[in-house]
């Protein structure tokens, strides 16, 4: 009998134990974070000589494209639309060269709570300019650290931050844009097969690297005036420390140069976040665009500030006004 009472309470004891551990297992929840550690795992990845300067229809950019998918995939977002998986993949003709290029577009999904239906898209494009090699250079690899790595490193954040905290209204995409640096090809792409109404707000990261010219902690932003995008991030980041401003580059029309501009030619309200001193980056489209030239401090705390001005929009209280285009430039 002695025997038998032991069993029985050596059982109640191991199912106890089973039931208080599903108990931590349930409650345990993930912490949602921005911080430097993340964000130079990513840079580091993606700018890294093993990616080969990420020219589309290469090598080095097939291996940047594996890397976002799984990051993805870790982070837990849904595939888009119809897509089987989180390659958009397309083939087109580039114009210097006249070759046929199939590539992707690299998206994932976090499904909003009451406004599934209303999108807020974050992107940033994931290809540079490759490899090659000039006379009495000894660098031959286009890093594209700045260019747009560190744009990635912010779609990443972000969709891990986003995803962690889990109560987004509205429907959040997060996309790595191909062929930006052969005229917009991949945004272009993903523009054509979307119903632009749909989508509230564009969130564009470019070069996000660099200490702005109006000083620490501050970015600035394209096409302020084309909407009250601004605005509501101006709104939104009062009392945190952190300043937006609007481009001051207006000579080098950079709204149209970068991936908001494929959905801003749809009417909306998209525009991209910079933080790079353009008229004077000596790395702009250089071998030397590498890691080290950048400030992770700098990348950190504008992907935390992105993420907390675009708060209203992305939780439903605020909508940006539509962007009218009257001329194609």
């Amino acid at each position: 009998m002695k025997k038998i009472s032991l069993i029985y309470v050596l059982l109640f004891a191991f199912i106890f134990s089973c039931k208080e551990s599903s108990k931590v297992i349930k409650t345990e929840k993930k912490v949602a974070k921005i911080d430097s550690i993340t964000v130079k795992k990513h840079l580091y990845t993606l700018a890294s000589d093993d990616m080969e300067g990420r020219k589309t229809g290469t090598p080095g950019i097939e291996k940047a494209a594996k890397y976002i998918e799984n990051e993805f995939k870790r982070i837990g977002l849904s595939t888009y639309d119809t897509l089987k998986n989180y390659r958009q993949t397309f083939t087109f003709t580039d114009k210097r060269s006249k070759k046929e290029i199939t590539t992707s577009n690299i998206i994932g999904v976090l499904e909003g709570k009451s406004k599934k239906n209303e999108f807020v898209i974050i992107t940033a494009h994931y290809d540079h300019l490759g490899i090659s090699k000039k006379e009495g250079q000894l660098d031959s690899i286009y890093n594209g650290a700045n260019d747009d790595a560190s744009g990635v490193t912010g779609v990443l954040a972000l969709a891990e931050y986003f995803k962690a905290k889990g109560n987004n209204e509205r429907t959040i995409l997060f996309v790595a844009f191909t062929a930006e640096e052969m005229g917009l090809i991949g945004s272009t792409h993903f523009g054509k097969g979307i119903d632009a109404d749909k989508f509230v707000a564009g969130i564009n990261l470019e070069m996000i690297g660099k200490v702005p010219s109006f000083g620490p902690n501050t970015a600035w932003l394209t096409g302020f005036e084309r909407s009250d995008f601004g605005k509501i991030i101006q709104k939104n980041l009062e009392g945190s420390g952190y300043q937006l401003f609007p481009d001051p580059y207006k000579k080098f029309n950079l709204f149209f140069r970068s991936d908001n501009a494929s959905l801003a030619r749809l009417g909306v309200p998209s525009h991209t976040f910079s933080t790079t001193p353009i008229d004077v980056d000596k790395d702009y489209h250089q071998v030397s665009d590498e890691v080290e030239t950048l400030n992770m401090t700098v990348i950190t705390e504008t992907i935390k500030a992105v993420a907390k001005g675009t708060e209203s929009i992305i939780n439903g209280t605020d909508t940006p006004t539509r962007v009218v285009i009257k001329e194609n430039k």
